[in-house]
């Protein structure tokens, strides 16, 4: 019962963090950003530094689950 709610809560964390990835503002312009000459880095607004956040803290949830169902520690 708790390997499938775990694994259910696994696909679940999956999904959004792929949303909250596709959420995310492009940061530079790609390989042609890299001979640019003269481009500064900005400081992440406070809206971008929630998601950024959130962001991590479902990817720490995701990997978690990842290791806890792989190893099969709850049988």
């Amino acid at each position: 019962m708790i390997i499938s709610i775990l694994s259910w809560a696994w696909v679940g964390t999956g999904a959004l963090l792929i949303l909250l990835v596709l959420l995310h503002s492009p940061k530079g312009g790609g390989m042609g950003g890299i001979a640019a000459s003269g481009s500064t880095m900005q400081a992440a607004s406070s809206g971008e530094a929630t998601l950024n956040r959130i962001t991590w803290i479902c990817l720490a949830i995701f990997l978690s689950l990842a290791v806890i169902l792989s190893a099969r520690w709850l049988n």
